[in-house]
């Protein structure tokens, strides 16, 4: 099992996808040391900036736009409701259905939280020109197409 052409990490294709796992792990343990004071973890805040910008989601939509199941959502709502910072409601139309809405505390957090957040961004990225970003963007979402298939 020497046969050296047949180790991945001779690819330059797998060594740099290694980076970007290894920059992304940094990142999430950045992140959720960055939302210690505020008493948040990486979860939460996905939550909550998805809150703010679709006041009204349902349950449904909400596990769908973070990719999870929705009984993941259903064990974070608790915690954030029992803090006041997320509100949940029937639907008047479907009472099977809950709508979520940001509370002024969950707002208010959210943009501390926020501040956080984009500094480590900023820290991450800024060895980058603008234009270099966008690349890697770009980059970055046509390897989550093709993973898609």
């Amino acid at each position: 099992m020497n046969n050296r052409q047949d180790l991945p990490w001779d690819n330059p294709r797998f060594r740099n996808w290694v980076a970007v796992a290894k920059a992304c792990h940094s990142m999430e343990r950045a992140l959720a040391s960055a939302l210690q004071p505020h008493d948040l973890k990486p979860a939460q805040l996905d939550v909550l900036m998805n809150l703010y910008r679709h006041p009204g989601i349902s349950q449904h939509d909400l596990a769908r736009k973070l990719l999870v199941g929705r009984s993941n959502i259903t064990m974070l709502l608790p915690q954030l409701e029992k803090r006041a910072l997320v509100k949940r409601e029937g639907d008047a139309k479907d009472r099977r259905v809950m709508r979520l809405t940001l509370t002024e505390d969950g707002a208010a957090l959210l943009m501390r939280a926020l501040k956080a957040y984009g500094a480590l961004i900023e820290k991450a990225m800024s060895a980058s020109t603008p234009e270099q970003c966008d690349l890697i963007g770009a980059h970055m979402l046509r390897v989550a197409d093709a993973l898609k298939e």
